[in-house]
């Protein structure tokens, strides 16, 4: 393996031929960001997908990269419409996990003298963790089919969302294409009972406050146009019914892709032709598990305005809280990209990568064609989040994408071995963060210290040119599984 430096923010790796690499892997990180992907097998998983068949122009590791199942986490590859495949393990098992950002008008000196009752409010309304409560909204088949196949629509029609909420949401909240014949009677059964929840894990909600800004136009036309405002940060996903589709078709994958004449580097790689029957199946199913993720969200959204309400006695209109953006980090589509001097149709796998496109773009909301996409980086309980904005270099770098954390530093296993619980909580109650969590073992594997410097991971996105800063947030407040 022979790794060149081109840049101080960027390194070019490359193969023997006989390795089958079809592209170059380019890795966009710091020095010592590098050097942290070299101790795991975040190069060799990129490697490994740089030989998958159609693969286009190169693959991208993000500065958040890191391990992850098969493909890198923080990591973007596209592959040719017709002739490229598709790949479940390429998405990961939390299909459309991702963030929304809901701003309020409200200050930290209005938040703070009420910060643990808000907080134990959210935590006892919205499910977390393994809650024998399952989720907020209880759907029958036939409900949870019309969710899977219209998403927020849905909840617009039943009270649980606006139409602006759906503006404000990646794809309008409901993807077309989805078809819940796709999905498996297990995946149903999982997903029936979890609309409205956290989840475990690195899933959160939290109460945040706006510590810096640093492009004021952008940040007032996404309503948060002074320091000190509250924002409510939502991470989460596709719940049980989302990791059982994966599962499901990464089976039909290892079954069905040596028929198809594909080698396989990692058996965490099956893939299938993006346009065989297994592929096609695999995407309706995908979509279903889509739009329950932004249905999911968006009930999570609801719960919490009436939290907010209770708390500080005053209507959601009062308090303006109004979604920001819902953006996807975990996701497969078609999308057009220019691949040596031709745009071509390509299926974009990203797997804790998002969207980050520029000013112009039709596929972000008309309210920021004129600035570009809001894309959003969650930390970890103790540390900062950032809100970037899209722009034109990722198209050129990086498929129209950017970081969607930090990244981990040290897996769950290491991190029950070098902190506690009581270690964990000192040093949030230090910071004035205040938590509520389901488990202590979640406290303790999402600790701020086994993550990257999410400060660090944005200002490279932001040098880079493929998404720049507009505020960075702190919490106040946090509730987890």
């Amino acid at each position: 393996m022979e790794v060149t430096k081109i840049g101080s923010l960027e390194y070019k790796v490359e193969v023997d031929p006989s390795v089958g690499m079809r592209v170059p892997v380019r890795i966009f990180a710091n020095e010592e960001l590098f050097g942290k992907m070299m101790l795991d097998r975040t190069i060799q998983q990129a490697v490994n997908v740089s030989t998958l068949p159609g693969v286009q122009k190169n693959v991208v590791v993000l500065p958040d990269g890191h391990q992850g199942y098969g493909f890198p986490v923080g990591g973007v590859a596209i592959m040719d419409a017709e002739k490229g495949v598709i790949s479940p393990g390429s998405v990961g098992y939390d299909i459309n996990c991702g963030v929304r950002l809901i701003r309020t008008n409200l200050t930290e000196n209005d938040v703070r003298p009420k910060l643990q009752e808000l907080i134990t409010d959210l935590f006892e309304s919205i499910p977390v963790g393994m809650s024998k409560r399952e989720g907020c909204i209880h759907l029958s088949r036939s409900e949870l089919d019309e969710v899977l196949v219209h998403g927020i629509e849905w909840l617009i029609n039943h009270g649980y969302a606006t139409k602006e909420d759906a503006e404000m949401c990646e794809e309008g909240g409901c993807i077309i294409g989805a078809d819940p014949s796709k999905v498996s009677e297990e995946a149903h059964r999982r997903g029936a009972p979890q609309l409205g929840s956290l989840g475990s894990g690195n899933h959160f909600l939290e109460v945040q406050k706006v510590d810096k800004i640093f492009d004021k136009e952008a940040a007032e036309t996404m309503g948060i146009p002074n320091e000190g405002d509250i924002t409510i940060l939502i991470h989460c996903g596709s719940r049980g019914l989302g990791h059982q589709i994966c599962t499901d078709y990464l089976k039909v994958c290892e079954q069905s892709y040596q028929k198809y004449g594909i080698e396989l580097p990692d058996r965490q790689l099956a893939c299938v032709p993006n346009v065989s029957e297994e592929g096609e199946s695999y995407k309706k199913a995908m979509k279903c598990a889509f739009n329950y993720a932004w249905s999911n969200r968006q009930t999570i959204t609801h719960w919490t305005r009436k939290s907010f309400e209770r708390v500080f006695n005053q209507s959601e209109s009062d308090l303006d809280m109004k979604l920001v953006y819902d953006i996807a980090h975990n996701s497969a589509k078609v999308e057009k990209h220019v691949v040596d001097g031709k745009e071509k149709s390509v299926v974009v796998h990203r797997k804790g990568a998002t969207r980050a496109f520029p000013a112009g773009s039709s596929e972000i909301p008309q309210k920021y064609r004129q600035i570009g996409q809001p894309t959003f980086i969650p930390g970890s309980m103790g540390s900062a989040s950032w809100i970037l904005l899209g722009k034109p270099n990722s198209l050129e770098l990086t498929f129209g994408s950017t970081v969607h954390g930090a990244g981990r530093l040290m897996s769950r296993t290491a991190a029950h071995k070098n902190y506690n619980y009581k270690q964990v909580i000192e040093q949030l109650q230090q910071k004035g963060i205040f938590i509520k969590s389901m488990t202590r073992y979640d406290v303790v594997e999402e600790a701020p210290q086994v993550y990257k410097d999410v400060d660090v991971v944005a200002t490279i996105s932001h040098d880079l040119g493929i998404a720049t800063k507009v505020a960075r947030l702190v919490p106040l407040g946090v509730i987890k599984g």
